[in-house]
């Protein structure tokens, strides 16, 4: 079984940690929140094995020393690198949760990065605090889920108009942004080749998922899109919840990527 996964700042956390002398055999002891959800909701034994990551690449494997100090020694460290192809959600705001629900389980699927949208017919309005917090911690929980070493980046809320300027931005860098419209004429399968060109470049490119909330993207918005470079596509003929929309989107593209084909290894030599 897959050894749980905390994230934890080595910087500003209770306990800080000198990544540059990470190495296997390090003791350190684990920040307050990461100890507790550790012991006392999981459970952990000494003995047992977990994982630690700044959420920027870095993964700490430790086995569990003293549950009453909570602390660990390390097994091994290593650094991952990031996506060459990234791959973004921009989510409109959706009634009863189903924004979260899309993004937490796009971070599962593998998310990089994430823009809430204050789309017309968003009926939920944004407010920035409350907001930014709520779904950092959707991220932060999905991510620890997945095992993953990168923490999706939440990106400031967006509206119409400046989702427009960020499609024109990502079109002139030659990158590619997929606006999900039920009334397009482009085929899903016609944009398997636009993925898998864009991935054999060989350098750094994104790849945007654009979805509307419960009542659509309106007409006007899907005009000054697609106008700013977004390509409209449906995906088949059946219309998704703003839940499932851009997770499923997300899974196929992972897919054309080759993401799924990875399998688990000894982590590399800590290079930062």
């Amino acid at each position: 079984m897959t050894a749980p996964l905390f994230l934890f700042d080595p910087t500003c956390d209770d306990t800080p940690v000198n990544t540059d002398e990470l190495h296997t055999g390090w003791k350190l002891t684990l920040p307050a929140h990461v100890r507790k959800h550790a012991l006392q909701v999981l459970r952990l034994q000494e003995g047992d094995h977990l994982q630690l990551s700044d959420g920027a690449g870095l993964r700490i494997q430790a086995r569990l020393e003293d549950t009453s100090s909570g602390l660990v020694e390390v097994t091994a460290v290593g650094k991952e690198p990031s996506a060459l192809v990234k791959v973004s959600l921009v989510q409109a705001l959706a009634k009863g949760g189903h924004d979260e629900q899309a993004i937490d389980m796009a971070t599962q699927i593998g998310l990089n990065a994430v823009i809430p949208w204050q789309a017309d017919r968003s009926i939920v309005k944004w407010k920035a605090d409350k907001m930014e917090r709520k779904w950092g911690n959707v991220l932060h929980a999905a991510c620890e889920q997945s095992r993953r070493a990168w923490l999706p980046t939440l990106h400031s809320c967006c509206s119409s108009r400046q989702l427009a300027s960020y499609c024109r931005g990502q079109s002139e860098q030659g990158n590619l942004v997929l606006l999900l419209h039920q009334d397009a004429a482009q085929s899903w399968q016609q944009v398997r080749s636009r993925v898998q060109a864009l991935s054999q470049q060989a350098q750094e490119r994104e790849i945007c998922v654009i979805v509307g909330p419960e009542g659509g993207v309106s007409d006007a918005e899907a005009e000054a899109l697609v106008a700013a470079g977004a390509v409209a596509t449906r995906m088949g003929a059946n219309i998704l919840r703003a839940s499932a929309a851009g997770p499923v989107a997300i899974s196929i593209i992972s897919d054309w990527l080759g993401r799924f084909d990875h399998v688990p290894g000894s982590l590399q030599p800590l290079a930062l």
